[in-house]
């Protein structure tokens, strides 16, 4: 369920699906200017109203990673350790140029749409 609207059967779940995956990917890249561990970014996404399944986020992570989009390292933190994720450069630059084509279409949508 997404905006209170119901997607029934499996054409529209994966439609649906299909529309997030790459949401998914800039909405990962937008949060990490600040270096977080995987379960604070996927509360600050949460909370942004993007709930995402860590079996997506961190198989997510560790492609953007391999992609050289994102750079990691390991800390201890209260006693626990956790990889933490920042943008690379190169992920940066990615995000800034999905950011803006993000904003075209969505512009374009607005006239499409009903």
């Amino acid at each position: 369920m997404v905006g209170g609207t119901q997607y029934p059967g499996s054409i529209g779940e994966n439609l649906l699906l299909e529309l997030r995956r790459g949401l998914v990917v800039l909405a990962v890249l937008a949060r990490l200017d600040d270096e977080r561990y995987g379960y604070a970014l996927k509360k600050d996404l949460a909370g942004a109203g993007l709930e995402i399944e860590e079996g997506t986020l961190y198989p997510l992570l560790r492609r953007l990673e391999d992609q050289g989009l994102l750079a990691s390292r390991w800390r201890v933190e209260d006693g626990r350790r956790r990889r933490y994720y920042r943008l690379s450069a190169e992920g940066r630059r990615i995000r800034d140029g999905l950011a803006a084509e993000w904003n075209n279409l969505a512009h374009t949508m607005e006239g499409i749409l009903p």
